[in-house]
């Protein structure tokens, strides 16, 4: 049975009501053992990723879950889940370091796959852990937040253009030379700590432009927010400026660029 974007709301809508009221408190920084995707969580992951388990078991979904704490895991029956082909695709707080540290700029990303590969993501949420927005796309069927339709800014290099950059801590002064040309064309720089969120803020056309060259950005944590910009008529594509569609897996992780269309002949030359 397909999951609807209704339910995959109410999941996310589970994970605000237990995880808000502890944002920035001394209870969601304790810190436990690492997770599957490779860092160490935290108790407000290890509980959010609880939520959204235990949401799932008391709707009888069956599913392959890829979450970043418990990484590859069936939920129900597995032979239903592998037949009906059904995959989530979870980071269940993106921002962690953010929500404990009480910086408003975190979420929950949720992605729904029927099938094994990127494009066969076809439902998408991202929840905003403080202002409780709600970010959705169906594939074919456009971006919205709130329930109202969204789309990426027409901003040009002519206009005073926003983009988030996520550089990996080695070699980080030669990365910032090689993107000077960059640079100089934008306006203004942010680096905000959720890749979900930044993602949601292209779809909506508040900035334009996200350049993440870490090698080792998860697909939990954007396996939503691609579906969103994209339905938002935004653009996400490889560093060599080629479509990204690999096989949906915990292991999987890539840099990436996403960015309006108008954009997107510029920063394919530059990069």
């Amino acid at each position: 049975m397909e999951l609807s974007i209704n339910l995959l709301k109410k999941i996310a809508l589970n994970v605000y009501d237990v995880i808000h009221p502890i944002l920035g408190s001394s209870i969601a920084a304790e810190k436990s053992q690492k997770g599957a995707g490779g860092d160490i969580s935290m108790q407000i992951d290890l509980l959010a990723e609880k939520i959204i388990i235990e949401s799932l078991k008391s709707e009888k979904v069956n599913t392959l879950l890829i979450s970043e704490e418990i990484g590859e895991k069936y939920i129900g029956n597995r032979d239903k889940a592998i037949n009906n082909h059904n995959v989530l695709v979870i980071d269940p707080v993106d921002g962690s370091n953010n929500a404990v540290r009480g910086i408003p700029y975190c979420s929950v990303s949720i992605a729904y796959a029927i099938g094994t590969s990127i494009k066969d993501i076809r439902k998408a949420v991202v929840l905003d852990l403080v202002s409780k927005d709600i970010y959705w796309a169906v594939k074919g069927e456009g971006a919205y937040l709130n329930g109202k339709k969204i789309r990426v800014s027409n901003l040009d290099l002519s206009d005073n253009c926003i983009f988030e950059l996520n550089l990996p801590k080695k070699n980080v002064f030669t990365y910032i030379e090689s993107l000077k040309p960059i640079f100089e064309r934008f306006h203004r720089i942010r680096i905000l700590g959720s890749c979900a969120l930044t993602l949601c803020q292209i779809a909506k056309g508040s900035i334009e432009a996200f350049i993440n060259l870490r090698e080792s950005n998860r697909l939990v944590d954007v396996a939503a927010g691609l579906l969103i910009v994209k339905e938002a008529n935004g653009q996400f594509f490889s560093l060599d400026g080629s479509e990204i569609d690999q096989k949906l897996s915990i292991d999987l992780k890539f840099p990436f660029v996403a960015c309006n269309a108008n954009l997107e002949t510029f920063l394919k030359n530059e990069l």
